[in-house]
């Protein structure tokens, strides 16, 4: 039995080649069938996985700390960057009501 593979490229090629040869008339009907499969959402309307995204991202910096403020953190186990971010945010909002 003959081999029916093709390559890579060649899939690609023809691929190309059929949709430059396509009418409008065609690429609407195919576009209509696909968004009428529930099966096959819309590329735009895939739902995202994972965390939405935040209102108010943290900013990623670089900071030189001592090595005993290090220490002492990171002594507490994971967590020990949140724990400064709280630690310095608590610090920001009261300096902010003495103001």
């Amino acid at each position: 039995m003959p081999k029916l593979s093709r390559s890579a490229e060649e899939l690609s090629r023809l691929a190309r080649q059929y949709a430059d040869d396509m009418t409008p008339e065609e690429d609407a009907a195919i576009t209509a069938d696909a968004l009428a499969d529930p099966d096959n959402p819309p590329a735009d309307v895939l739902i995202r996985r994972g965390r939405p995204p935040l209102e108010n991202p943290k900013v990623p910096v670089t900071i030189r700390l001592d090595p005993e403020i290090v220490d002492y953190f990171k002594a507490g186990g994971r967590g020990w960057q949140t724990r400064i971010n709280e630690i310095l945010l608590d610090f920001t909002r009261s300096a902010k009501g003495r103001r």
